[in-house]
């Protein structure tokens, strides 16, 4: 066997720089992730590192759009097998509670804090996340087989995201599983009279 391409070796390097800037958002937060622990956690150079990405608020913000696109693409990939009806609602209800509660929300939720004191980084942050919401949004939608065009359902729609949002922050100091599992159960019931009336 040859020698992995070189487009694919810098490919790889990338994704293991992404994941291990997840991984440490999370686990140390904004002060303690810096490029070069990223790097040794992916077990590159810091050169490569910055080769791939310039400055730290590079790399952290693309590694937040990354894994959000990982997340949003496994919500889309499961929709063809989603059951009808209020188990849908339930099924997708419970997918965005779960995208809210994980690593990668706590890992945005870091890099948003210290977006708020930060000019550099919140220029970058605010696309992101607007960006982030549109598609969270629009694949909900798609995802629920909601019709917007009917009063009341965007809104109960964005209620389900900024619900999960908020059920995430509870979930950051203790675990909130069962508390957020009656919550989200509950909301997909109310969803789905929505939805369907």
């Amino acid at each position: 066997m040859g020698r992995e391409p070189r487009q694919d070796r810098s490919r790889a390097t990338r994704q293991r720089l992404l994941e291990a800037a997840v991984d440490c958002l999370a686990e140390v937060g904004w002060t303690g992730s810096t490029v070069a622990v990223v790097a040794e956690r992916a077990g590159v150079s810091r050169g490569a590192a910055q080769h791939h990405f310039p400055t730290r608020e590079d790399l952290f913000t693309a590694a937040i759009g990354y894994v959000t696109d990982q997340r949003l693409a496994f919500l889309r990939s499961a929709l063809p097998t989603l059951p009808a009806g209020q188990d849908r609602t339930r099924f997708v209800v419970e997918a965005i509670g779960e995208m809210y509660a994980g690593k990668l929300f706590k890992a945005a939720l870091q890099l948003w804090v210290a977006a708020a004191s930060d000019e550099q980084l919140l220029a970058q942050v605010v696309p992101l996340e607007a960006r982030v919401g549109r598609e969270a949004h629009q694949v909900t939608v798609f995802a629920l087989g909601a019709d917007e065009t009917r009063p009341g359902v965007r809104e109960v729609v964005q209620a389900t995201l900024d619900l999960a949002r908020g059920l995430g922050l509870a979930n950051l100091l203790t675990d909130d599983a069962k508390r957020r599992r009656r919550v989200l159960g509950e909301w997909a019931v109310v969803l789905g009279r929505t939805l369907d009336g």
